[in-house]
């Protein structure tokens, strides 16, 4: 396992040396995110009045923490990157949440449209934009009574210079697969990226100049798409995904990336950043040996064992009655074995790489790599 780290450290520090691409200013003051369960550092546990069962969260953070991880999140490795503190989840009020350096409005089982009656979340992207609007209208409020809330809140001007980082998307494709074919999924997204637009639109009418948007990772690698979906062995690939949901992902990351080009071109006093996480992630899946994990899709925690280790009867941690058989979803020994955490989440060693590769600014549009003092200060 240490191995595994210190190749992963020095492979991490080559590919940056080794960038030579054009850059961008990378040095905020905040970040406030938006996303889903990708990015979710306790909202939807805040916002539904429930925290996650054992063990997510607890193998880095000690006590579950919102997390559907057994560990940090992209987000958090980014933060910890740019030496800012990891953001406090809006709805989270337990422990004296501190907003000065950002907040994370992202909820798990979000999607970009309006949510439904159905909806794991009701925090779609819209609910989130909204709930920024409410967050800075506050924010400017409390300010505007004096110095005691400035170790808190963002400075107002935080609000201009801070990043705005967006990771959504996936359940408005992953979601549908249950109800809808491809086609009809493929027909839907323009208007998903109709409201996607909308939202970024308000967020720069607020003030906001700097955008980071992922892209949607290989839905059809995910344990859980591959148990569901992918029993018919015609439908998978040659890495062993459901090719559907792959293509979907890659129509819409398509499209995501031409609104990107637009919204360079019609907000030019922006910094607009397109980040290509469909590649990061399916190079992982693709060469998982090479960067020390053995296992690319089967979960670390789960129930079933091999090939898969998935049930949906039983989420990670769960104890059910299965059978008229009590059963425990439990972790693996080792989670950085393995590229999945609990069938629909990627474990932290895998989020670890996948910021490793953030980081070289390679995957992104327009390229970084030069202007990124942070970089070389990683502590992963």
């Amino acid at each position: 396992m240490a191995g595994r780290k210190i190749a992963l450290q020095v492979f991490t520090l080559l590919s940056i040396l080794s960038s030579v691409a054009n850059s961008i200013d990378f040095n905020y003051p905040s970040v406030f995110n938006f996303g889903d369960s990708n990015s979710d550092t306790g909202d939807l546990a805040a916002g539904l009045g429930f925290l996650l069962d054992p063990p997510n969260g607890q193998i880095y953070f000690r006590t579950p923490t919102g997390r559907f991880c057994d560990g940090r999140l992209i987000v958090d490795f980014l933060m910890d990157a740019m030496e800012l503190p990891f953001l406090n989840a809006y709805l989270d009020s337990v422990g004296v949440p501190n907003f000065r350096k950002g907040c994370n409005f992202a909820a798990a089982g979000s999607t970009i449209l309006p949510a439904t009656a159905t909806s794991v979340s009701p925090f779609s992207f819209g609910v989130q934009v909204n709930q920024f609007l409410r967050f800075k209208a506050r924010v400017l409020e409390l300010l505007a009574k004096g110095k005691r809330f400035d170790r808190y809140v963002p400075a107002e001007d935080y609000f201009q210079k801070g990043l705005y980082m967006f990771d959504i998307g996936q359940n408005d494709l992953a979601g549908a697969f249950y109800s809808k074919t491809l086609d009809q999924i493929v027909a839907s997204i323009p208007n998903i990226l109709v409201e996607f637009e909308t939202g970024i639109k308000k967020l720069y009418d607020q003030g906001g100049r700097n955008f980071w948007i992922h892209n949607t990772g290989p839905l059809g690698c995910l344990t859980q798409n591959v148990a569901k979906f992918g029993t018919d062995p015609s439908k998978l690939d040659e890495l062993g995904c459901v090719s559907g949901h792959n293509q979907a992902a890659k129509l819409l990351n398509l499209q995501l990336h031409a609104l990107t080009k637009k919204l360079q071109g019609q907000y030019a006093d922006s910094n607009i950043t397109y980040v290509d996480i469909y590649t990061i992630k399916s190079n992982l899946i693709a060469n998982y040996s090479r960067y020390g994990f053995e296992q690319p899709i089967m979960a670390c925690c789960g129930y079933g064992g091999p090939p898969l280790n998935y049930d949906s009867r039983i989420s990670c941690g769960q104890t059910k009655v299965l059978n008229g058989t009590s059963v425990t979803a439990k972790a693996c020994s080792d989670s950085t074995e393995y590229v999945n955490w609990d069938g629909i989440h990627y474990s932290e060693a895998a989020n670890q790489y996948i910021s490793s590769q953030i980081l070289t600014g390679k995957f992104s549009d327009p390229p970084f790599s030069d202007r990124m003092p942070f970089l070389l200060n990683l502590k992963f």
